[in-house]
Parts: structure tokens; C-alpha cells; sequence
């Protein structure tokens, strides 16, 4: 191949860039050419233009480059050719690939003769150009304007001035709730997860999985539930699940004795705030899963990390998968400030004496480890006598001692404890307790339980 045939080759539609690597070629630095050129609007790589000396080696690199970049490239096959009468290797990188690819979590673009990191602002817009951000916008088959709760868009509402005084169709869709489609209003994935009736019903993989372990690993006992309601409601829940079952008790600081329960319960919301908003709701046949062990709490969301965030970088950088969510969950009070908040969990691990917390990518998500206080923390049984300034009966005394023991209850457990007394007793019993602040009530209808106040 000649100058003018190389000219050509840049003519003639198959990319704008050319770039001549000898060889051998590391597959990692043929893959970051990829990368850039695929990024930016194409282009193709020589091998060996200076003179191949094993296509079968420049071959295998090529293969092994297509694999390094994430999502994996799918290119044709290398070309054989000649440059100056010397054999050499195409590879064609052809405009407009579906996503936008990286290497080892470093995003890089062909930039005149140079591969540069993307940017923030201009990263999110390739993603956005190439459909790869956006799911939580898209309309979800078979789901209808009725299936969104007005009672819950107008409590929304009202939690934000500027949309007080609005429509309900006009807050869906200003927010990104909702889209018009032939005239018709149409829920969106953000909309259903945040204000439907039912959001699992066509959204099955949108929930969360709850479990206790009594151990340091998973067992055959163990104590479970899922939840499957909005976003909000997700978050309350699951948060109510894992602080009724923390334990309570002192921790030695020197002289000092320290009430505090077993995690900062600000670090344990943050944690189950940033699970349900930045998890990747495109994934199905998975689910956020929270774990409570004897020795620490691991919260595990579908999705790696996003954008250009890496894990060594994820303290200081920002990129939000779920905008929408994100600011609907804001807007309610949930997130503080827009961002991930790994640095407040750090900071509330650290002031609670943990350990640094572990992040960790999966094959197909993120998951966070939040160790427990070890051995210097003592769990304590409150004195039950101190309840009796609220003149419980008897049987309310049981569910208390129950409760210091198990740290929830619900109305089967009481009615296992006292069986020979009516539903309607029970009932009554508890609702009295909630009435006297001894009970806090989690959930509602079967998913209800109490926890003590």
C-alpha cells in the first residue's frame, strides 16, 4: 500500500483516521486505538506497515484487543494487505458503533493524532447520542396512565414548589414520568418505579431481596423478605428491615461507654439509597440483594459502576445512570446531595470506628461491604422493666421481650405467642402500643411489622 493508497483507504468511507502500529503490538495498546477510534467516527489500524514478521501473532492480538475493550468490540475479521509490497494488517473500525466502549474503565477518543480521556460533559453526551443512558425514560410495553398513582404524583408535588400548583399530567411529564405516544400519556420506567400502582407487574426485576444470616455466611436458616413496591417505599422498607435487626448495645472508648447501634443508620440509608438510584434497571432475572450477617452488611446492585467512574476514582467523580430518579429521590428528601455518596459513607464508617468500608465491581454489578465494630462492641438486652411506665399488659410485655430478642415482630409472632387470644385482641394490642410510642409500624397490609421505638 502506498501514500496515495492510503489516501484512498481514507476516502473511500471506511474512517476518517488511519494509525500505524509496528509489530509486534501489545493486544492492550492495539485495543486502546480501538477504543479512541471507535469513540470518535472510525477509522483504521496498520499492522506492521513497517514489515510484519508473524501474521499470526498480529492476528492474535487483534483478537485478544476485541476482548479487552468493554463491551467487547465486534469487528471483522484483520485484513491482509501490503504496504510497500510488505504484508501488513486492516482492521476497519467503521462510524457510529452502537455503544460507547473503554478500556479498563478508561474512556478514550481519537482527538487529531491523539488518544484523549473523554470528558464528563462530553462522555454523557456520546452515551446519550449512542442510547446507552436513557432506559428509565423509555415507555414500558403494555403500561398505561392508569396504571400511575395520582395520590402519590401529588404528594410528590407537593414536596416541590414549583410544581405544587400543576397538573398531574404536566408534573409526569416535566419530570420525565411520563411521555405522549399518538395523543395517548404513557408511563415511562422512572414513572412506574416512582409513582405506579404496581411497578414490578411490568417491571418484575425491580425489587429488593432482603436476608438475615445469623452467621459470618449464608445458611439454610436465615430470615427473609422481598420487597416489591416504588422507590420510595423500597428504600423505607428496607432500611426499617436491616435496623430492626442490627444490634444495640455499648461500645468501649476508653473510660467511656458509648450507646450506639451496630452501623451508623445515616451510612446503612445511604447505602440502600444509592443501591435503588443508581442500579442499572435495564438488567433483568437480577435484583438488589441486602444482606445482614453476624459480622457485617453487604449491599449488592445490578449494574457496574457508570460512565467514566471506576473504582478508584468513584470518591471524587459523578455520573448518574438514573437522572431522573435521582432527582425525584432528591426532590423527596432522600439524597442529601446529587452524587453517589461514597464519601459520606466513608466519613460515617470512619466516625463510627468500622473499618473502611470494601466496594467491589461483579461480573454484573456493584457491591458494598460494610464491616461491623468486632469484638469491642457489646450487645445488650434492654431491662425490660424500664417499659412499664407505659402500664403494658401482660401479653404486651411478651412482645416486648420478644422484640429485645428478635428486634422486630408482626402479628404472627405475636399471635404465636399468645395463641389463644383473637385477632382483633391483637390488633388492638399493637395499634395501643404504636399509640404510646413503645412500636414503631413498618409496611402496610401483610408486609406490616413493628420495631421498638
Amino acid at each position: 500500500m502506498t501514500p496515495g493508497e492510503i489516501e484512498a483507504l481514507i476516502a473511500d468511507g471506511s474512517g476518517q483516521e488511519i494509525e500505524l502500529l509496528p509489530e509486534p503490538v501489545s493486544a492492550r495498546a492495539l485495543a486502546a486505538q480501538l477504543v479512541a477510534l471507535a469513540n470518535a467516527d472510525g477509522g483504521t489500524v496498520i499492522i506492521g506497515a513497517a514489515g510484519l514478521k508473524s501474521s499470526e501473532r498480529a492476528h492474535d492480538a487483534a483478537m485478544r484487543a476485541y476482548m479487552l475493550c468493554s463491551p467487547p468490540m465486534m469487528l471483522p475479521l484483520p485484513e491482509r494487505a501490503e504496504v510497500d509490497s510488505k504484508p501488513c494488517l486492516l482492521i476497519h473500525v467503521p462510524k457510529g458503533l452502537p455503544h460507547v466502549y473503554n478500556l479498563r474503565g478508561k474512556y478514550l477518543v481519537r482527538d487529531g493524532t491523539r488518544n484523549t480521556p473523554l470528558g464528563t460533559r462530553r462522555l454523557r453526551q456520546l452515551l446519550l447520542e449512542r442510547g446507552e443512558t436513557g432506559y428509565e425514560s423509555q415507555m414500558v410495553a403494555g403500561a398505561t396512565r392508569d396504571d400511575l398513582d395520582e395520590r402519590r404524583v401529588r404528594a410528590y408535588a407537593g414536596a416541590v414548589e414549583a410544581l405544587a400548583s400543576l397538573p398531574v399530567d404536566d408534573v409526569l411529564l416535566r419530570r420525565g414520568c411520563a411521555r405522549r405516544d399518538g395523543g395517548e400519556l404513557k408511563p415511562t420506567v422512572a414513572g412506574l418505579l416512582m409513582f405506579g400502582r404496581d411497578p414490578t407487574r411490568h417491571l418484575n426485576q425491580c425489587g429488593i431481596l432482603l436476608a438475615r444470616y445469623d452467621g459470618q455466611a449464608m445458611a439454610d436458616a436465615f430470615e427473609k423478605e422481598e420487597v416489591r413496591d416504588t422507590l420510595p417505599e423500597q428504600i423505607r422498607r428496607a432500611e426499617g428491615f436491616v435496623v430492626a435487626r442490627m444490634r444495640r448495645g455499648a461500645r468501649l472508648s476508653g473510660l467511656a461507654r458509648e450507646e450506639r447501634l451496630e452501623y451508623p443508620r445515616a451510612a446503612v440509608r445511604e447505602l440502600i439509597v444509592n443501591a435503588v438510584a443508581h442500579r442499572d434497571y435495564s438488567i433483568r432475572g437480577d435484583e438488589i440483594r441486602i444482606a445482614l450477617y453476624s459480622d457485617r452488611l453487604e449491599v449488592y446492585s445490578p449494574g457496574r459502576l457508570p460512565g467514566h467512574v471506576t473504582l478508584k476514582n468513584m470518591v471524587d467523580e459523578r455520573f448518574s445512570r438514573n437522572d431522573v430518579i435521582v432527582q425525584l429521590l432528591a426532590d423527596l428528601g432522600f439524597i442529601e446531595r446529587l452524587g453517589y455518596g461514597i464519601d459520606r459513607i466513608l466519613r460515617l464508617a470512619k466516625e463510627h470506628g468500622l473499618s473502611r468500608p470494601r466496594f467491589a465491581e461483579t461480573a454484573n454489578g456493584f457491591k458494598v461491604t460494610l464491616y461491623g465494630p468486632g469484638d469491642d462492641f457489646r450487645a445488650e438486652v434492654p431491662d425490660a422493666a424500664r417499659w412499664q411506665k407505659y402500664a403494658l399488659n401482660d401479653r404486651q410485655m411478651q412482645a416486648v421481650r420478644w422484640l429485645q430478642a428478635n428486634g422486630r415482630i408482626t402479628n404472627r409472632d405475636y399471635h404465636e405467642l399468645v395463641p389463644d387470644v383473637s385477632e382483633e385482641t391483637i390488633r388492638r394490642d399493637l395499634a395501643e402500643m404504636v399509640d404510646k410510642n413503645v412500636l414503631l409500624k413498618i409496611g402496610d397490609k401483610r408486609a406490616t411489622y413493628y420495631i421498638l421505638k
